[in-house]
């Protein structure tokens, strides 16, 4: 790549505004590090801005990471804009990409250690093939009601999040994530058994306020399990 062309790519991730999807994904990041979403080079996060999708990278702390860390894709032809020459794409890029292709703003995958245990406890009780189901919790309030409707879900609603099974491999995780969100429409996040969760959202704001209900709402049901009370009725 000329000097020029390495300008043109850098000047996508510099800016002053906190809220540029460079600078936002670095606060994100060491946000869920404190969460324990991110420990060890796990999970990432991704938002898309206008025709630009913008990447955290594999495989680095992400507590640390720095906007010159950022990948950036063309999202209509998925090419990269960007690719900082020391660090490797995220394996999660496809996954992310099936969310926004299905309108989101921004994606967030986290190693929660509550997520990994409901999909534990699902497949004790109901098996693998069965969905993460709980209702009359305040915090479900927090979620939409789904793509293309109004509001969001209502204390008497129930909440459904789908499990798939983990791969060896992230990106192998991406045709039975899409099929997932085919079979059930009005979900904002997938779960993954023995592994963490996906959540997405039209913009920053509501994917972050839905992880941090649905993260809320899955260990809630670990302890409401320990203590022998029922998801639902």
């Amino acid at each position: 790549m000329s000097q020029s062309n390495n300008e043109a790519a850098d000047a996508l991730i510099h800016s002053t505004d906190p809220e540029h999807p460079a600078n936002h994904i670095c606060t994100l990041c060491a946000k869920f590090y404190t969460l324990g979403w991110v420990t060890g080079t796990g999970g990432g996060t991704s938002i898309r801005h206008e025709d630009k999708i913008f990447i955290a990278p594999s495989g680095v702390q992400k507590e640390m990471l720095k906007p010159t860390d950022m990948f950036v894709m063309d999202f209509t032809t998925k090419e990269y804009l960007r690719k900082p020459k020391i660090l490797k794409p995220s394996a999660c890029t496809p996954l992310f990409l099936a969310a926004f292709t299905r309108g989101a703003g921004c994606c967030i995958h986290t190693h929660s250690q509550w997520a990994v245990l409901v999909t534990l406890l699902v497949e004790r009780d109901s098996g693998k093939d069965a969905c993460f189901e709980i209702e009359e919790i305040e915090q479900i309030k927090g979620i939409p009601k789904g793509r293309g409707k109004v509001g969001n879900l209502g204390y008497f609603d129930r909440l459904k999040i789908p499990i798939i099974e983990n791969t060896a491999h992230e990106e192998d995780l991406t045709s039975s994530l899409e099929e997932a969100m085919e079979k059930y429409p009005d979900t904002y996040a997938v779960l993954v058994r023995r592994h963490g969760i996906y959540v997405w959202g039209d913009n920053v704001h509501k994917a972050k306020t839905q992880c941090e209900s649905i993260d809320y709402i899955l260990q809630l049901a670990v302890e409401m399990k320990r203590l022998g009370l029922p998801w639902t009725k």
